[in-house]
């Protein structure tokens, strides 16, 4: 009896030493993370997901955990993903899912079987709140299938996600944050609302954000990343996605491209009370380009050449009212690197109604001697590679304006 007993707690020991050694192993497996707004119609992300699943016939376990129709967005989520030769099927835990329990399923033997053995799982967008409050237990925990998803993962399998599907890829993530980016700025990050934690599937080391070009998303990024102590960024625009393999390449494809905020070298004056940064880098990396998450290294795509001097264009100046409009920022760094000049500025405000409209903030965007500039020899895409951003509160005038 005795020896019996000394067997099973040995073979409980193995086994709990295995299940630690799974968990301390670097992934095999990839990221797909997506900007949000994937159409139906964007072969080359689709198919780079199939492909890292496995392959033509590859089971894609789809999560429409966080979307507000879960059975709608399931569902063709679930089609798309057959158009490009998966075998896809819907996993049924989601919040707003009629006539289930997210949280009892997430801890279904048979659901976390089914998630362990697929070549890859998708997250569709939504509210990511609704992800992490499914796959997390009260306590903090995980349920078994977010264990199947890391069991997965490492083993060589893709998780692919799309906005909300995108949030949770970092160890924290936006949770309720306001709509507006200024108010971050100002008022600093709210922690529990404006960020929680997220699943954590990239690393401890990187911040990622969605949405990031259409809707001037940068900005906001920033004090969170100081205030968690992160130095990198990376924020993906619709349509486009960040594939991450297990060497940490970071390769961007589909419609446009991502940034990458450095802020290793940046400092801050806690003297001033108002957010300010000095000598951060912001990169922009099109379709094709990529970038290693452990080395800070960029290689532009294949079709890139290095900009030539010769043909850049005189400017007086190179300034805008509003650097968080829709790709403004892209914009403003793409007339700079194309023009003899050294330096661009952007600035934003808040409308008249808000609670300071004269409280603002000045970026000032400067070519420095590590910065890297790269166009396609028709000169309608850039890479652009470690701009020296500097971020100052500035005041204006109240009233702006007046009737005549």
């Amino acid at each position: 009896m005795l020896k019996r007993c000394c067997i099973a707690l040995a073979l409980m020991a193995i086994a709990v030493g295995v299940k630690a050694a799974e968990s301390a192993a670097a992934p095999k497996g990839s990221l797909v993370i997506i900007g949000g707004g994937l159409r139906a119609n964007n072969a080359e992300v689709y198919q780079k997901i199939v492909e890292l699943a496995g392959g033509k016939g590859a089971r894609i376990a789809v999560f429409p955990t966080a979307a507000g129709t879960p059975s709608r967005e399931g569902q063709l989520t679930v089609e798309a993903l057959k158009r490009y030769g998966a075998q896809a099927f819907v996993v049924p835990i989601a919040p707003r899912l009629a006539g289930t329990d997210a949280r009892k399923a997430a801890d279904d033997p048979a659901l976390a079987d089914a998630v362990r053995k697929a070549g890859g799982a998708f997250f569709t967008g939504g509210d990511q709140a609704r992800i992490t409050g499914s796959l997390r237990r009260a306590d903090g925990g995980n349920t078994a299938v977010l264990d199947a998803l890391w069991a997965m993962y490492r083993r060589g399998g893709v998780i692919a996600g799309t906005s909300a599907g995108a949030a949770i890829m970092s160890r924290t993530m936006f949770y309720d944050p306001p709509l507006e980016v200024l108010p971050m700025l100002k008022h600093g990050v709210n922690d529990g609302k404006d960020v929680a934690p997220g699943l954590g599937f990239v690393g401890d080391d990187v911040f990622i954000d969605q949405h990031f070009l259409v809707r001037g998303r940068f900005a906001r990024m920033l004090p969170v990343m100081l205030s968690k102590g992160y130095t990198l960024g990376i924020g993906i625009d619709e349509n486009t996605a960040a594939v991450v393999g297990p060497s940490r390449d970071v390769t961007i494809v589909g419609y446009r491209g991502a940034l990458v905020l450095d802020l290793a070298g940046a400092t801050v004056d806690k003297a001033k009370p108002a957010f300010n940064l000095s000598n951060a880098r912001i990169s922009y990396l099109d379709s094709g380009d990529r970038f290693n998450l452990v080395n800070r290294a960029y290689s532009p795509g294949p079709d890139k050449e290095p900009l030539n001097t010769a043909d850049r264009e005189h400017r007086e100046s190179i300034f805008t009212t509003d650097i968080l409009g829709n790709t403004s920022v892209v914009n403003l760094l793409e007339k700079l690197v194309d023009s003899d000049q050294q330096r661009a500025v952007g600035i934003a405000f808040e409308g008249p109604a808000s609670q300071s409209p004269e409280r603002g903030f000045e970026f000032t965007f400067t070519r420095v001697p590590d910065t890297r500039e790269y166009a396609t020899n028709r000169e309608d895409a850039f890479s652009i590679y470690r701009i020296r951003m500097d971020v100052r509160p500035v005041k204006m005038q109240v009233p702006l304006y007046s009737v005549e």
